[in-house]
């Protein structure tokens, strides 16, 4: 009951719920185009590859992507968009843009599974019967790989909720989330 753990679990079911639409968005659409492709073994192991990484280097490399004197800054010094650096780690954006990072994958395999196995003369059939390229994919697509749907949701929500590597290195105070809680507890408190 304590105030406290109440607004780092708002926190942390923010956090989590953002990254994981933020995942599925783009997962949704790499899936698809996977599924609809010739090369699907390349694009597949260009999705694997990051799995052969250990998980703190990937943030790591973000954090040099992200920091005050990283590459983002200094591409957008270089364009002369900026003359100071922008503070983009230690923030909510910098754990959320991590965390899509690191579950994408998690996300795009199940969803490419499954809409590999539809079939794309029902897409065809409902535009024939006057649906938009978009009625077809949302009324006609969508129901038919929820499972897909589920399975990358609960791939994605489930780990941004426990994540505490990704909000310790990357996020400020006020992106603490339950996972550093727990870590704590259990490590400084032996609680």
């Amino acid at each position: 009951l304590n105030p406290v753990f109440g607004q780092v679990a708002l926190t942390t079911l923010w956090i989590s719920f953002i990254s994981t639409a933020l995942t599925l968005v783009l997962a949704l659409p790499c899936g698809y185009y996977m599924a609809r492709s010739s090369r699907k073994n390349l694009l597949v192991m260009l999705i694997v590859i990051p799995f052969l990484t250990n998980f703190l280097i990937q943030i790591y490399a973000w954090i040099a992507i992200l920091g005050n004197n990283g590459f983002l800054n200094d591409l957008l010094a270089r364009l002369g968009l900026t003359r100071n650096y922008v503070q983009f780690l230690y923030s909510k954006t910098a754990v959320i843009v991590v965390l899509v990072y690191s579950y994408l994958p998690y996300a795009i395999l199940p969803l490419y599974s499954t809409i590999e196995k539809f079939d794309f003369s029902l897409l065809e059939a409902a535009r024939d019967l006057g649906a938009t390229h978009r009625q077809s994919l949302r009324r006609v697509l969508l129901p038919n790989i929820r499972g897909g749907i589920v399975s990358a949701l609960l791939f994605t929500f489930i780990p941004t909720f426990g994540a505490y590597a990704v909000p310790q290195l990357v996020g400020g105070k006020d992106s603490y989330m339950l996972g550093n809680i727990i870590a704590r507890e259990l490590t400084v408190t032996r609680n």
